[in-house]
């Protein structure tokens, strides 16, 4: 797999949580940073993937207002909460 080295300033108490975690973890701090900026950005991509589809329910009109909402809400701290509102 081809790499490319980024270069960022850091500040010196989350560049020595790394380099802690790099010796605690018997891990290069080059490890540390690739797994923590991954799993960042896959994160990143999810949050985006998500807020288009609401945005396709939104533009479908496939939503469910707010009273709706506040009623199960309400209902779910009594003997019979409602369904799920779809």
């Amino acid at each position: 797999m081809k790499t490319k080295v980024i270069t960022a300033h850091v500040p010196v108490s989350l560049a020595d949580k790394v380099n802690d975690l790099s010796q605690r973890l018997e891990r290069s701090k080059a490890w540390i940073v690739k797994q923590a900026l991954g799993d960042w950005v896959a994160q990143e991509e999810e949050r985006h993937r998500l807020t288009l589809e609401a945005i396709q329910d939104i533009d479908d009109d496939n939503v469910t207002d707010h009273q709706t909402v506040q009623t199960w809400a309400n209902s779910l701290d009594t003997d019979k909460p409602m369904l799920i509102p779809r």
